[in-house]
């Protein structure tokens, strides 16, 4: 490896391994680099292990000394990373390891994700592995793949290899929160066909793009805009200003990931009405969204002549089912103050064959609530005469309200840094939702250090933050 970034931040072997693994190409459905790095770290070190057929891995080290009579914990975090990148980088994630970088007190990738989603809970888990002087029970790791396009892993993994009903989950990115409740969700993907027609006008590419965009779930109650839903307002705003055709569309290619930018090409024979409108929209955008998303631009210039585009039938289909689509919060949650209950996520929207495909991530913390925002969004489709299909279903993680875990893990943080540990619940996703439905009276609470931007470029790591997270992790297993 060359001279390493991260050097001399601490601590040192959670930082060690972070650039270690950083080297990894690990996107969703990419994790077999990664699994085995895991595999022949746990084999030099003389653990057992198990790497299972869909490449989790489950690391078993015994108890320090003096520890041999404690019970078992579970760390658990994913190997798989969101895979996002700014307009014009030739990263290749499927090959190309990232290129860190350090800023003040926070480290983030060149033009790319920086995947401490959930790379920070493998760097640690590998340093527990790693270390020989830190007091702990016997620790079972758990490092499952495709979190982030379904939570794959976590329900294929056999649970019955596990004797350990105490599991920390290092997959929140918020220190001074212990999550003890997340929300269910779902993937829906609609189909909507389309036909081609000849063209003969000139060709014009709209984009939308200058987004926040973020984690769809713990980031949506920020209210940032969607630059696919503003794209289908905005379709269906010029259709009504002037004549055009949809030559072709994209936007996002994670459901879990709020969209950042979106371009749509059409084809008209007289673009300026169509910029009138485009501008007029911005204008109600950039007051809309003050504070928020202050950085959106839209922006139209001729581009290559397209030969074909969507016929008229199917531009008014795609710029009306896309301009209904709702969008973010759908409801706040009546038990508690400031949490999303229910929300949706088209974070995916691009051609697939002869069809548009939307992709969205529905998530609630009532599972009834999902399912009605589903076939919501599926009818919408249909009266389009689009098609639908659901998937990646997992439940929501409900509140316990004893846990000897949790008052534990409570008192250790008011003995480390004189203030309370805030118990709460989030709308995102956790794998901690899926091991408790497989695993029957499973302990479990998620913690982690703080992160902003993630699944976006924007991403950035706090390193005090996972200095004192990695601290209070270490204390808690002391005392457990």
């Amino acid at each position: 490896m060359s001279e390493r970034v991260l050097a001399g931040l601490k601590p040192e072997k959670v930082f060690e391994y972070f650039e270690n693994i950083s080297a990894i190409p690990r996107g969703s459905g990419n994790t077999e680099q990664i699994s085995s790095y895991c595999a022949a770290l746990a084999a030099s070190k003389g653990l057992k292990y198990i790497k299972d057929g869909l490449g989790n891995v489950v690391i078993f080290k015994p108890a320090s000394k003096g520890m041999e009579s404690s019970e078992p914990v579970i760390i658990q975090g994913h190997l798989d990373m969101v895979c996002e990148k700014v307009h014009g980088s030739t990263h290749d994630f499927k090959k190309d390891g990232l290129k860190l970088i350090v800023d003040g007190d926070f480290v983030h990738a060149d033009g790319t994700t920086l995947g401490g989603d959930d790379g920070i809970a493998v760097a640690m888990a590998l340093a527990l592995i790693d270390s020989n002087d830190l007091r702990h029970p016997p620790l079972e790791v758990v490092l499952t793949v495709d979190e982030e396009v379904g939570m794959d892993g976590a329900v294929g993994i056999d649970t019955s290899v596990l004797s350990g009903k105490r599991m920390i989950n290092i997959d929140s990115e918020a220190e001074g929160y212990l999550w003890a409740s997340c929300a269910g969700g779902k993937r829906v993907d609609i189909l909507l066909p389309f036909k081609m027609t000849a063209n003969s006008a000139p060709t014009y590419e709209i984009v939308i793009d200058g987004l926040h965009g973020g984690h769809s779930g713990e980031e949506i109650h920020h209210g940032y805009a969607n630059s696919s839903n503003l794209m289908g307002e905005l379709l269906a705003r010029i259709l009504k200003a002037g004549s055009y055709n949809v030559a072709s569309i994209v936007g996002g290619s994670m459901d879990n990931a709020i969209t950042r930018e979106s371009v749509c090409r059409i084809c008209a024979d007289d673009i300026a009405p169509l910029i009138a409108c485009a501008d007029s929209f911005l204008a109600e955008l950039k007051v809309k969204y003050a504070g928020i998303d202050d950085g959106i631009r839209i922006s139209i210039k001729e581009c290559d002549k397209s030969a074909e585009c969507f016929d008229d039938e199917s531009t008014a289909a795609l710029a009306g089912l896309l301009s209904s689509f709702p969008a973010g919060i759908v409801k706040m949650s009546g038990e508690i103050k400031g949490l999303v209950q229910t929300s949706l996520n088209l974070g995916i929207l691009r051609r697939k064959g002869d069809c548009i495909e939307f992709g969205f991530a529905v998530r609630s913390n009532k599972n009834n609530e999902r399912d009605e925002l589903c076939e919501r969004i599926i009818n919408l489709g249909k009266a389009f005469g689009a098609t639908a299909t659901t998937h990646g279903e997992y439940p929501a993680w409900e509140f316990k309200k004893t846990s000897t875990m949790r008052d534990t893990m409570v008192e250790v943080f008011r003995e480390l840094f004189d203030k309370e540990l805030v118990v709460t619940a989030v709308h995102a996703g956790l794998e901690c939702a899926v091991f408790s439905g497989k695993m029957k009276d499973l302990d479990c609470v998620s913690i982690g250090p703080d992160m902003n931007g993630i699944h976006s470029p924007e991403e950035r790591l706090s390193i005090s933050s996972a200095a004192r997270t990695w601290d209070f992790l270490v204390r808690t297993l002391e005392r457990l």
